[in-house]
């Protein structure tokens, strides 16, 4: 009899791990210019803000990447919880873009156009 207990304990332990599994993303950010050219060397952070439990099998996933784009101006961040992300890029030159998304795919890009800075404005100009 014990042997079959055993059959069966083995089966739950590697039934549990599939019922639990968070629903993962992979998250591509396309940064351009307003004329579609890509801007390299941009500071992408993303941070996982909310969602479904960002636990796995007791160990806590990684929710918060510092990237900086390629030359093709394109950051990819690896797998984080689906659910909603904030989105902030910074580089130099151009207004900093700040968003949160919803992301329920298996992969997304999020393409972000930053804009040139404004200009400045005083108040004690004559």
């Amino acid at each position: 009899m014990l042997p079959r207990l055993t059959g069966l304990f083995v089966v739950l332990l590697f039934a549990l791990p599939l019922a639990a599994e968070t629903p993962m993303t992979r998250i591509k950010v396309e940064v351009l210019t307003l004329e579609d050219k890509p801007i390299d060397r941009a500071a992408v952070v993303v941070r996982f803000v909310e969602g479904r439990s960002v636990t796995k099998l007791g160990k806590k996933i990684m929710t918060h990447w510092e990237l900086r784009t390629n030359q093709d101006g394109v950051a990819k961040i690896p797998q984080l919880p689906q659910g909603k992300i904030r989105v902030q890029v910074i580089a130099k030159g151009y207004q900093t873009f700040g968003k949160e998304f919803e992301v329920n795919e298996e992969e997304k890009t999020l393409v972000v156009k930053l804009n040139p800075p404004q200009p400045q404005y005083s108040a004690h100009e004559d």
